[in-house]
């Protein structure tokens, strides 16, 4: 996974930790393809990130965004994403922005981990409590994570919230993702939620959510506004098949999500099977599975019948069988 170019329709741009306004200026031109002096510091998500280790303490990292609301200010901003903190750690960053809240009256998209595969694994990003960040944004639309575990220090994702009448998108990207993390999301109210993509993970990395940690949604009487559900980069995809085609929500979806994780010929046959429970949907998203040829064409055929429009690209084989367990499967952001 790379680091973020785009946010909320808007390109990313770096906030440096060391530059002049100039420099910055020069940099948010070039994003923005423009030659014009000056151009607004709301045509773009900014991403602030301090890779360096020679900002040890946090006084400074604190300075770091002082500059920020100094030199570009916070009233403009409607996209934030946070990268790299002179660590793995996103606990700080968090907590900067909540305390700052007040500088970013039209802040609507945040996104906390932007940290790319070269600079930290998925799984070993530290994540932190989310809720106090919608709270003390409560006109926020669009929230993105990335990691939700991690199998070394034991931290993981929080993120529920009683109530928050804003938030339209909520994205978790990750390589496990607890069940409890997965309740906390499923008993937050609201409302006007319309997409919810939430990558699972594997076992190993302490990503146990399962379809009773999604009860309270997969029912229909959470999250009254949700037409996309993504339940991607999961281990055990060929369980969630029969649970989804029977679970109310999936008469309100127009588009499901169930890529980039292991869907092998177990699967594909209950979606075959059970067709017509899929057959309100107006996508459904497979691709990165392990069907076999003949079951993929099954599968594409039966909702091909029905109208939905599939997606089955980037069909895989399994690694050769290991000699106690037998075939080796990978999720996409998999360690």
């Amino acid at each position: 996974m790379d680091n973020l170019t785009e946010l909320a329709g808007l390109p990313v741009v770096d906030f440096p930790e060391e530059t002049t306004e100039e420099g910055w200026r020069r940099e948010l031109r070039q994003a923005v393809g423009s030659d014009d002096t000056p151009v607004d510091v709301g045509s773009v998500a900014w991403r602030l990130r301090v890779d360096s280790t020679s900002w040890s303490e946090p006084d400074e990292r604190a300075g770091y965004l002082t500059r920020f609301l100094s030199e570009v200010g916070g009233e403009r901003v409607s996209a934030l994403t946070f990268g790299l903190w002179a660590g793995r750690e996103m606990d700080e960053p968090v907590d900067l922005l909540v305390e700052h809240a007040d500088a970013f009256p039209n802040l609507r998209s945040v996104f906390v981990g932007d940290i790319g595969y070269d600079e930290c694994e998925l799984s070993w990003i530290l994540q932190t409590d989310l809720g106090p960040l919608l709270e003390a944004f409560p006109r926020l639309e669009e929230l993105g994570v990335r990691g939700a575990a991690s199998n070394i220090r034991g931290r993981e994702l929080s993120l529920h919230v009683p109530s928050h009448g804003s938030l339209r998108s909520l994205t978790v990207q990750s390589g496990a993702l607890p069940g409890s993390t997965t309740r906390g999301i499923a008993s937050s109210g609201l409302p006007a939620l319309e997409r919810l993509e939430l990558w699972l993970g594997v076992e190993e990395y302490g990503g146990d959510t399962s379809p009773d940690d999604l009860a309270p949604l997969l029912s229909g009487e959470g999250f009254p506004e949700l037409r996309y559900l993504g339940v991607r980069n999961a281990e055990g995809l060929d369980e969630w098949i029969p649970v989804l085609a029977e679970a109310p929500i999936l008469k309100r979806l127009e588009v499901l999500d169930l890529s980039l994780g292991i869907l092998t010929d177990e699967g594909g046959r209950v979606l075959v099977e059970r067709a017509a429970a899929f057959s309100g949907l107006r996508e459904l998203d497979l691709h990165h599975h392990y069907l076999s040829e003949e079951m993929e064409e099954r599968v594409r055929a039966v909702f091909a019948e029905s109208g939905v429009e599939v997606d089955l690209s980037d069909r895989l084989e399994p690694d050769e069988e290991d000699p106690d367990e037998g075939p080796v499967y990978y999720t996409s952001a998999s360690e």
